[in-house]
């Protein structure tokens, strides 16, 4: 009888268990499921970066939070290299690339976008001191870029890319920029939207010459194959532009609301 009584109790210790631990998985999966990975470069003003708590802050920050608590999910953003932001994503490691993503029709081969949410351009900086004024003026000087960005695509389209002297790749355009106080660029090409930030931080450091490279559009790339993630965001984001949630963030980062309709 005791053996019995003592297999019982085993035998319900045991489902117990198995209980137990079949609700800590579905839990988890089920908390995966809710977070949203977001692949950033933590160094691109002011759609996001860093600010003076180490804190990551910015336009792209603030709209995907919104975006994503309106689907119902978490968001967790996770600096990369962006050099290797297609590759991050491809593999998992990152459900979205959002940060002042520029799209274009290579770029178009490897991921899935939103529709454009708002409109930039790719434009040529020097010293505020410079006598450089246009495009053409880069003859024989040196440029520099963030590597791997459309700044390089809007450069190499444009004729003045076969007369520069020297073409510099950078990480991030922090660093491009520092090379450029320091003398030892003579411009960089940089998204008009980052360089505007910065003039307004740094006034009288830099000036922006006459002639922007090319116009440009930012979306959100989401992996191929994950339409339903894209739908998802897209819908979002549409309802956000629509009540006018995503434009009083605009005009926090840049005093007007610059969000596509």
């Amino acid at each position: 009888m005791k053996r019995k009584f003592a297999f019982k109790l085993i035998s319900v210790f045991i489902i117990s268990l198995l209980a137990a631990c079949s609700s800590t998985s579905a839990g988890e999966s089920e908390s995966d499921q809710k977070t949203i990975v977001i692949g950033i470069d933590d160094k691109f003003a002011p759609m996001g970066f860093r600010d003076e708590n180490n804190e990551i802050v910015g336009f792209d920050i603030d709209l995907a939070k919104a975006v994503i608590e309106k689907m119902g999910a978490t968001p967790k953003f996770q600096p990369i290299d962006w050099k290797t932001k297609e590759s991050e994503l491809s593999s998992g490691r990152i459900d979205l690339i959002w940060n002042g993503y520029t799209i274009t029709d290579e770029r178009k081969e490897k991921v899935l976008f939103t529709k454009p949410y708002l409109s930039n351009a790719q434009v040529a900086v020097t010293k505020a001191d410079s006598e450089l004024t246009e495009l053409h003026d880069l003859e024989g000087k040196v440029v520099g870029l963030q590597s791997l960005s459309s700044a390089a695509d809007a450069l190499n389209a444009n004729d003045i890319s076969k007369n520069v002297k020297e073409i510099t790749e950078f990480s991030d355009n922090v660093l491009a920029l520092s090379d450029l106080k320091s003398g030892r660029l003579d411009a960089v090409i940089i998204d008009e939207v980052v360089i505007d930030y910065y003039m307004t931080k740094e006034k009288d450091t830099f000036k922006i010459l006459d002639e922007s490279l090319a116009p440009e559009e930012y979306g959100i790339g989401v992996k191929k194959g994950n339409e339903q993630l894209l739908n998802e965001l897209q819908s979002a984001l549409d309802a956000l532009i629509e009540d006018g949630t995503a434009g009083e963030i605009s005009k926090k980062w840049f005093g007007e609301d610059r969000l596509l309709k």
